[in-house]
């Protein structure tokens, strides 16, 4: 393998085939349909989605190569609609004249708009092409309903530190496309440092060693030694897979507030830090938390609504970096508090019943007497002044009649909570 080649490493080591494929055994291990369609070249129109570096374009070439159809391929940040009808009319005549269909790979499909997408359904509806679409965002939100009913969708993951590692491996080994006619020493914590850093992209990987190789001198031995200095210099900063506006925003604030639900204070102290090193907003991570602090806690733990709402005010008043440190202190104290959804559902419930049942007017006693004449209305006339009556409570009819069995605020005996509970209870006897 020549050092000088222009062709970047990743770009020669692109697989040829399903057997040198590297990861997304989801959905393409041998008893996997996407691997049964393409092998038998039954391809229906696809979209592939997932991170960079996965192996979404390269699953397109494996089509291609493997296709009786003819390859087309568009890149949707350069093709408009102009380079869709010239596919097309292609497309068509090359059926007309020998009945082949058309495979129409686009790269980064979620870049077309709307009027771009509307532009090829009728054309994928009547087989004219076959349509094979990659895109880094999710294409429930960003690509054509139409199109999706017509398309399977297979959703790529980022690559294992194993699969790295074979990336790695292949390309220290293969003579012609990658550096295995020439003496390399990679060493393993160089090799942890790659696989920890990567960020799942594979891409990535191949870049750093590429450029290790390249920017390391032979020793008197004749071996390129890699070592973990080399590699941590070439790949600097490491990468995080974070996209404010696309789908790994809302995987990893769910698993953020779905860690502090969890009382887990570690993995939302992870998740929180994924997304602050991402560039999230700090003010929308606050404004999640006092959600959170009352759908997930509640009266379990009252003071958490007060510390997530000082959180808030703490970052709108310091900003980044420092609002890092109030935010974290409001995340720890959210997993750790005791757990309450009871708040959460009683108005869901409420709501439910204002939507659907019949509710009724408000009790007459209940109605507002701060006016003349509602003497007459004999409004307000018959209400009975909690604070008059021992403990400042006095039973009376408060909800409308068509809703008296209803019971929307169900306490639970976590936290202060219990509290609560125990005196609704105690009134009750």
């Amino acid at each position: 393998m020549d050092l000088n080649s222009n062709e970047p490493l990743a770009q020669r080591l692109k697989p040829s085939n399903l057997d040198e494929f590297v990861g997304q055994d989801h959905i393409l291990a041998k008893d996997k349909l996407l691997y049964r369609s393409i092998k038998g070249d039954r391809i229906t129109s696809l979209i592939f989605y997932g991170p960079p570096g996965v192996g979404k374009t390269s699953l397109a070439k494996i089509i291609a190569k493997t296709t009786k159809c003819n390859y087309v391929e568009l890149n949707a940040v350069t093709s408009g609609i102009k380079d869709i009808k010239n596919v097309i009319d292609e497309a068509t005549r090359e059926i007309s004249m020998s009945g082949k269909k058309t495979i129409l790979f686009i790269d980064e499909i979620h870049r077309f708009n709307k009027t771009q997408q509307d532009s090829l359904l009728p054309h994928v509806e009547k087989g004219i092409v076959t349509l094979v679409g990659a895109t880094t965002e999710n294409p429930f939100f960003e690509v054509n309903k139409a199109l999706l009913s017509r398309s399977m969708i297979f959703k790529l993951e980022l690559l294992s530190k194993e699969n790295i590692v074979s990336l790695l491996n292949r390309a220290l080994k293969d003579k012609k496309f990658g550096y295995g006619s020439i003496n390399i020493k990679l060493y393993k914590e160089a090799e942890e440092f790659i696989c920890n850093n990567a960020g799942g992209d594979g891409r990535r990987a191949l870049n750093a060693l590429e450029l290790a190789v390249l920017t390391t001198n032979k020793r008197e031995d004749g071996i390129i030694h890699i070592t973990q200095d080399v590699v941590e210099e070439c790949m600097q900063k490491k990468q995080v897979t974070y996209d404010k506006s696309g789908d790994y925003h809302y995987d990893i604030i769910s698993a953020f507030i779905k860690s502090i639900r969890g009382s887990d204070p570690d993995a939302s102290v992870h998740y929180l830090a994924r997304m602050l090193s991402g560039g999230e907003d700090p003010e929308f991570i606050a404004r999640r938390l006092v959600i959170s602090a009352s759908e997930d806690i509640g009266n379990a733990d009252p003071y958490a609504l007060l510390i997530a709402n000082a959180a808030l005010n703490a970052v709108k008043f310091i900003g980044m970096p420092e609002a890092r440190i109030p935010l974290a202190q409001a995340t720890i104290y959210l997993a750790g508090a005791p757990k309450s959804n009871a708040s959460y559902n009683a108005i869901n419930l409420a709501l439910e019943d204002i939507e659907k049942e019949e509710i009724g007017r408000v009790p007459l006693h209940l109605r507002g007497s701060n006016y003349s004449g509602s003497n007459v209305l004999n409004e307000g006339s018959r209400y009975k002044y909690p604070h008059d009556y021992e403990n400042h409570y006095v039973r009376q009819q408060y909800m409308p009649k068509e809703l008296l069995k209803k019971k929307y605020y169900t306490p639970t005996s976590m936290g202060y909570e219990k509290r609560i509970k125990d005196r609704l209870d105690t009134l009750k006897k």
